[in-house]
């Protein structure tokens, strides 16, 4: 590996950058649209916006993640809420204890699921949905459905029709929905902000969906499929790489699932946070997506995801603030 990475992780690390220096991965494109790929998402999302959210909420009933919010300037709340197949999703809702709503946003989550909710990555003045999705950890577990990332993304990979990522999707627009049935009048943005597994869903999800203003995907994943299933990882698309390999035709699903294709659609302004390191996101299929975009938009480049290195603390605060900067401009 070239420095610093070796300095950062060692000699037993793998190369993460796959071969790619910052140059090759900005020269990397989108694959192919499928037939048929527009009209299977529109139509997704029609399905999705019939669905009554049904938001629940009750006061949060960790005592430490309330005081957390408060002393941010937000009034905490567990929330649960309706999801397309007759599911019953779970998460957090924050509103601004003043009680004045400027924005309103959707955060998605990794992999991993969440475990709490994040606030200081939305400015002041936003009403924020935290929703997990479908099957996963804390708050979404479903008994048919592995809450491993390496089980999770292999769930009804056989039809575009059944793969969980087209109903994590919709989780995506139902919580929007939720949240906005909750707000007494319509915010002025809507914003979404999602990383990893959150980025890639959130890529799929923005094209089809004109209430969203603006977005956030950091090192997104699920970008073309393709490439991806040539490189070995430590994240879900390991088992999507090995599981192909058996079942090549999995690779026609796969492509009304990619991330960077999506991305094409995307119009409205967004940050963009590709990493030239990353073990468990392999770093072309990122830079895949986010060079895509079709929109307006700014790329804030990370030295490495998925991973703890020196500067990590400093790019993820540069970040957050241009989320901040973003969020609150004016529609135009």
């Amino acid at each position: 590996m070239r420095a610093p990475y070796d300095d950062w992780f060692g000699p037993d690390a793998f190369d993460a950058t796959y071969g790619y220096d910052e140059h090759a991965l900005r020269q990397i494109g989108a694959p192919d649209e499928p037939a048929g790929f527009e009209r299977f998402w529109r139509e997704l999302y029609v399905r999705a916006r019939q669905v009554d959210p049904d938001p629940q909420l009750t006061p949060a009933g960790s005592a430490a993640e309330t005081a957390a919010a408060a002393a941010l300037g937000w009034d905490l709340y567990d929330l649960t809420f309706a999801s397309l197949g007759d599911v019953r999703l779970g998460g957090w809702v924050a509103l601004p204890s003043d009680g004045r709503i400027e924005h309103a946003a959707v955060v998605s989550h990794g992999y991993g699921g969440r475990s709490e909710p994040d606030l200081e990555v939305v400015p002041a003045g936003t009403a924020v949905i935290f929703p997990v999705s479908r099957g996963l950890p804390t708050r979404s577990l479903m008994s048919e459905v592995p809450e491993h990332g390496a089980g999770h993304v292999l769930v009804g990979i056989e039809s575009p029709d059944t793969y969980v990522h087209g109903g994590c999707a919709a989780d995506i627009w139902c919580a929007a929905s939720a949240l906005l049935e909750l707000l007494p009048q319509a915010p002025a943005t809507l914003g979404y902000i999602g990383g990893s597994f959150g980025g890639g869903i959130g890529s799929l999800a923005l094209p089809w969906d004109a209430r969203f203003t603006a977005a956030a995907l950091h090192v997104p994943s699920f970008g073309n499929h393709p490439l991806r299933l040539t490189m070995p990882c430590t994240g879900s698309g390991e088992s999507v790489r090995t599981y192909a390999a058996e079942h090549p035709e999995v690779r026609d699903v796969l492509a009304f699932f990619d991330a960077a294709t999506a991305a094409r659609h995307i119009r409205i302004p967004t940050v963009l946070a590709p990493a030239l390191w990353d073990p468990a996101v392999p770093p072309p299929g990122q830079f895949a997506v986010c060079n895509a975009v079709a929109g307006e938009k700014e790329v804030f480049v990370f030295s490495a995801g998925h991973a703890e290195y020196p500067d990590e603390v400093d790019e993820h605060d540069q970040f957050v603030k241009l989320i901040h900067d973003l969020f609150r401009r004016p529609v135009a």
